[in-house]
């Protein structure tokens, strides 16, 4: 099945805790990597490890990071499917090189890998609507090797699993809950913080 025709369905864990991650460290970019499974013509996004807000571009953290999740998550059975990021700044809509080079490694282990950019306008939106759409945009490889924002029906490929995880993200929100979010900085800073199984959803 081609890569257009993919669907990529995100749980609200997985969800809530890359947005709320975005939020933690507003005035820094941010990123993760999206876990789950895949099967005909659907990339199950079932969890999200959140990463860095400091070393970003920096591969020898990113590597051993990356080490240690697969062999977190690889004894639940899940794997790498994608990688989340949040730009730095409020207006910037771009899919930066970080972001490319990053969603490129995970590309050559896992062809449907995608990459989930946050939408800060939808975020900001979110308030004041009913809109029940993901606050991020969807990015897949096209057949020559970019990265490609899934157009406007991109909307239709990205599907929250829980249809009032937007609800539960506001909700979240207005208590402060991502001051429990632990990155991997985090856990660089303090290796008493654990950043593979956090206390987000306990």
């Amino acid at each position: 099945m081609g890569g257009g025709d993919l669907k990529y369905e995100v749980s609200q864990n997985a969800y809530i805790k890359l947005v709320l991650h975005s939020l933690k460290h507003k005035s820094s970019a941010v990123n993760g990597v999206l876990l789950g499974r895949s099967s005909d013509d659907v990339v199950e996004i079932t969890d999200s490890v959140p990463l860095f807000h400091n070393h970003l571009g920096l591969l020898p953290p990113l590597e051993i990071s990356l080490i240690m999740i697969e062999e977190y998550y690889g004894a639940q059975g899940l794997g790498i499917v994608g990688y989340f990021h949040a730009n730095e700044r409020f207006d910037d809509a771009e899919l930066g090189n970080v972001a490319k080079n990053i969603g490129d490694h995970i590309y050559r282990y896992f062809p449907q890998a995608a990459i989930l950019l946050l939408d800060n306008k939808k975020l900001e939106a979110l308030p004041n609507g009913k809109d029940r759409s993901p606050v991020l945009q969807l990015y897949t490889r096209d057949a020559s090797k970019n990265w490609k924002l899934a157009g406007p029906d991109g909307g239709n490929r990205l599907i929250l699993k829980e249809p009032a995880a937007n609800i539960v993200l506001l909700d979240f929100i207005s208590s402060k809950k991502w001051q429990d979010v632990v990155d991997f900085d985090d856990h660089l800073d303090d290796i008493t913080k654990d950043w593979l199984n956090p206390e987000l959803f306990k």
